[in-house]
């Protein structure tokens, strides 16, 4: 009863300050976004062009004495100031974009619309959250069991033709996944025309799951492929490097010699300690890979979080930007806290509540 408490204290301690993380960097993303009010005095000068405009196309109001035509205008700009909110300080609307937007009350973008039409941000973002996280989580998951599991098989086959083909490709990770996906685009789509350039589904889809369900996987595959082909050499290289130090340790050795299966010694002595580091290597590349979606996600003209964002920032739709960077931040804050609790359950070295203040 009393762990279960340490690690609920843990687990609460470690969500507020996920949280407080999250929310700074949202509050700075907001002052960029505002170019810390700069941006104030922009909007300011564009109301008072547009009802200068306005007020020299009607006709009436022109005819005006200057004094009557002055007074006018100013209150014609004083109430569009107040409809944008520049009639307060620029802390207290900073405060107010803020609160907006951890809650994702964004109101509407200035130019895109979603796939259905709404101009609301909200609606927006929703639309484009699955499909980046069908993309960016079947890409890694499938990235992380071939590789897992590789990397065991060749941790038991040390110096066989597969060990060194992985050594001597391990370098091509450096390039990124996008840069494959051209490649590829080239020669299965452009080439032999046995796959689609891009997109998610086929354009003129009969109705129905299965055949949705049939076009989006057949979408899938040159993303995926792109994805595996830039992370696959080095991560397994990495992986395979943890399970071979580790099986070289004495505890490894007396296991052998007391002649426990093989199969158990690589599942209770191998692979066990060794999750951790594994597990944290896959968490990074997995929160890099939340901000890589945007060149990635626009070369296979993917309709998720990424090419939303190249989209606002080509559109300079400050609520969509704004919008699209809490989105990641909330994303890589869950994947952090999430990467937490795993590292602690898997992991006997990490304390919780009172067991870490006696370690120490």
């Amino acid at each position: 009863m009393e762990n279960l408490k340490r690690i609920g204290k843990y687990t609460v301690i470690r969500g507020v300050l996920i949280v407080l993380t999250v929310s700074i960097g949202v509050y700075l993303t907001v002052i960029i976004a505002t170019m810390g009010g700069y941006m104030d005095k922009i909007q300011d000068a564009q109301i008072k062009e547009a009802v200068g405009l306005a007020l020299q196309g009607n006709e009436e109001i022109r005819r005006l004495p200057q004094s009557e035509y002055k007074k006018i205008y100013d209150m014609m700009v004083e109430e569009r100031r107040k409809e944008f909110g520049l009639d307060k300080p620029w802390i207290e609307r900073s405060l107010k974009y803020l609160r907006n937007a951890v809650t994702l009350n964004l109101g509407r973008s200035e130019r895109i619309v979603s796939f259905s039409g709404s101009g609301e941000v909200r609606r927006i973002l929703i639309e484009a959250i699955p499909n980046t996280l069908v993309l960016i989580l079947t890409s890694n998951l499938i990235l992380f069991f071939t590789a897992l599991f590789t990397a065991l098989y060749l941790s038991r086959h040390y110096g066989s033709p597969l060990d060194r083909v992985v050594v001597a490709f391990s370098p091509t990770s450096a390039a990124p996944a996008w840069f494959y996906g051209i490649f590829l685009i080239l020669i299965f789509a452009s080439l032999l025309r046995v796959l689609p350039y891009g997109g998610m589904i086929d354009p003129n889809l009969p109705p129905g799951a299965w055949a949705y369900f049939k076009s989006l996987l057949k979408h899938l595959i040159l993303p995926v492929m792109a994805w595996f082909l830039g992370s696959i050499f080095l991560s397994t290289f990495y992986w395979r490097t943890f399970f071979l130090i580790s099986s070289s340790e004495d505890y490894v050795e007396m296991a052998k010699a007391k002649g426990v299966p093989p199969r158990a010694i690589e599942r209770r002595y191998v692979l066990r300690p060794t999750l951790p580091p594994v597990i944290t290597s896959f968490s990074l590349m997995l929160i890099g890979s939340w901000t890589g979606a945007i060149i990635f996600e626009t070369v296979f003209s993917w309709n998720g979080l990424g090419r939303l964002m190249y989209r606002a920032i080509q559109a300079t739709d400050a609520p969509v930007i704004v919008g699209s960077t809490v989105i990641y931040a909330y994303l890589l804050g869950i994947t952090v806290f999430l990467l937490d609790l795993l590292y602690a359950a898997l992991d006997p070295r990490v304390k919780t509540g009172a067991g870490a203040r006696r370690m120490a």
